[in-house]
C-alpha cells in the first residue's frame, strides 16, 4: 500500500510554495514548510489581504510554532508547488487567482473527484493529490491550532522526487508521512477513514467518545465503513476494515469532524464531496450503501432545518 520515507537530509535551496486556500489545513502546511526554511507564499481573498500578518503562527499540543510569508491575492509569480487546500465547493471559484501556472500543484482536498478536474487544467503529469488526516481550525486570519496528537500525511508516489527530502523533516514535528503507489489507495485511504467520521459525527452531533459510548451510533460508524472499504475495493484501492477500526478506536474520545462544526456554524458543507463518491460507486459497482445514504439523509435534514430556522 505505501511505505515510509527514509532519507538522510543534507540541506539545499528552499523551494517556493504557494497555499490556495488559507483555511485551517492551508494555514497548518504553510506554517510548518515555513518553519522549515521554505519558502512560502498565501493566496487570500482580497477583503483579508491588508491586515493578514506577515508572521504565520500554529499552536499545536508540541508547542507553538511560527513562520513567515508573504500573502497576495493573486499569484502572478511562478511557484515551485501549489497546495490546494480549499473547501471542494470553493475549488473552481479560487482557482481564479492563479496567473501563472505551477510546476506542480499538490491537492489536499477531501474527496476523490477533484484530481480529474485539476489535471484536465494543469495537465495529468503535474497534479499529484496527496492526503493529511488531522483535527485542526483557523482562529483568525494567520493564525491556527493543531487539536489532535497526530498528522497522518499520505502523498502519491510521484511526489518523491520533488519533496520526498523535505517532507522527511517532517517527521520532526510529529507528521506520519508516506508514499503510496496506488493512487486510488491514497484517495480512498483517507476517505474511509474521513467519511465515517464525518458522517456519524455530523448526523449525531456527537464526538467520537459519545457515539461511542452509544452502541447504535458506533453500530452506524462500523457499517458506514464497511460500506465505504467496499466500494474503495471495488473501485481499485487497497483498505483494510480491521486497520480502520485501529484507527477509529484510537483516536481521542473528544474529537469531531470539521463537517460537524461546520453544520453547528451554519457554514456550507462539503458532503457530496465526502459521501457522494461512495453513493456513486456503490451504484456503479451494484453494493448497497444503506447506512451511508441514511446518515446523508440526516444531514441533509438537519441542514434544510437549519436554513429555515433563519427565513
Amino acid at each position: 500500500m505505501g511505505h515510509p520515507m527514509s532519507y538522510s537530509f543534507c540541506g539545499g535551496a528552499a523551494m517556493r510554495h504557494a497555499i490556495l486556500g488559507a483555511g485551517a489545513i492551508g494555514g497548518l502546511m504553510a506554517t510548518v514548510l515555513g518553519s522549515l526554511g521554505e519558502d512560502i507564499t498565501v493566496i487570500v481573498r482580497p477583503d483579508k489581504l491588508a491586515d493578514y500578518p506577515g508572521t504565520l503562527t500554529l499552536e499545536r499540543p508540541s508547542g507553538t510554532i511560527t513562520a513567515p510569508a508573504k500573502a497576495v491575492t493573486r499569484l502572478t509569480q511562478p511557484v515551485d508547488v501549489l497546495w490546494i487546500a480549499t473547501k471542494t465547493y470553493q475549488l473552481q471559484a479560487a482557482l481564479e487567482a492563479l496567473e501563472v501556472a505551477p510546476g506542480t500543484v499538490v491537492p489536499l482536498l477531501n474527496g476523490i473527484d477533484h484530481v480529474a478536474a485539476l489535471r484536465s487544467r494543469f495537465g495529468h503529469d503535474h497534479v499529484v493529490p496527496a492526503t493529511i488526516a488531522v483535527e485542526a481550525e483557523r482562529l483568525a486570519p494567520g493564525r491556527f491550532i493543531q487539536r489532535s496528537p497526530f498528522v497522518r500525511f499520505n502523498l502519491g508516489a510521484g511526489l518523491e522526487p520533488l519533496l520526498g527530502p523535505m517532507v522527511v523533516r517532517l517527521t520532526s514535528l510529529g507528521f506520519t508521512c508516506q508514499l503510496i503507489q496506488n493512487e486510488q489507495t491514497l484517495l480512498w485511504g483517507k476517505l474511509c477513514f474521513l467519511a465515517p467520521m464525518a458522517l456519524v459525527t455530523s448526523a449525531s452531533g456527537k464526538n467520537k467518545g459519545e457515539f461511542y459510548a452509544d452502541p447504535a451510533w458506533k453500530g452506524r460508524l462500523d457499517s458506514a465503513a464497511t460500506e465505504a472499504c467496499a466500494v474503495a475495493k471495488a473501485d481499485g484501492a487497497e483498505v483494510d476494515i480491521a486497520k480502520l477500526r485501529e484507527t477509529f478506536d484510537g483516536l481521542p474520545p473528544g474529537i469531531r469532524s470539521s463537517m460537524a462544526k461546520d453544520l453547528a456554524a451554519g457554514r456550507q458543507l462539503e458532503l457530496d464531496a465526502i459521501g457522494g463518491p461512495i453513493v456513486r460507486g456503490g451504484k456503479r459497482y451494484g453494493i448497497a450503501v444503506p447506512t451511508t445514504l441514511e446518515l446523508i439523509a440526516a444531514i441533509n435534514a438537519a441542514v434544510n432545518g437549519r436554513d429555515s430556522r433563519r427565513l
